[in-house]
Parts: C-alpha cells; sequence; structure tokens
C-alpha cells in the first residue's frame, strides 16, 4: 500500500480497496496464497491498530482503591513506629 495515500481505520477495508485497484478485483484474482498473505498481514495490521487503541484509553480513579490504597500505605508506616527493638531488657 503506498504511504502517501491516506489510510483509514481499518486495514481489511484498505486491502481490498488496493485489490480493487490494482489487480480488477473480484473480476481478476491474485494466487490463492497471494490473497492469503495479503489478508493475514490486514488482519495483522487490524490487530495492532485495536491494541495501540487499547493502550491509550484513559483510565478513571476509582475512589475506593484510592482510599484503601491510601490507608494501607498509612498502616505500613505505622508498623515501624510501634515495632521499636532498640530497647534492651
Amino acid at each position: 500500500m503506498n504511504s502517501t495515500t491516506a489510510l483509514s481505520a481499518d486495514p481489511l477495508r484498505d486491502t481490498v480497496l488496493w485489490l480493487s485497484a490494482h489487480t480488477c478485483f473480484p473480476a481478476s484474482r491474485l494466487a490463492a496464497k497471494a490473497e492469503t498473505l495479503l489478508c493475514f498481514a490486514a488482519a495483522a495490521a487490524a490487530a495492532e491498530e485495536a491494541e495501540l487503541q487499547r493502550r491509550f484509553l484513559i483510565k478513571s480513579r476509582d475512589p475506593a482503591q484510592t482510599s484503601a490504597l491510601r490507608a494501607h500505605a498509612m498502616r505500613r508506616s505505622q508498623v515501624h513506629f510501634k515495632c521499636d527493638n532498640s530497647a534492651k531488657v
């Protein structure tokens, strides 16, 4: 596919458009192995695009989790004050 053309967000649609532009698809078709290779490449590109979109989703804060983490951190910091083993008996 040409890098100068603007590609849509759907790699499978782009593949069919490329096939119709360069091979007169569906009137004439490529070899079965070549079409299979193009379909696998389009599926891999679609999976990669989905992974990129999922990676940059904004995650909202959960107030209950934030409160629980804050309380946990406070308990951990207080342990050091309560367990003073420096006094000799």
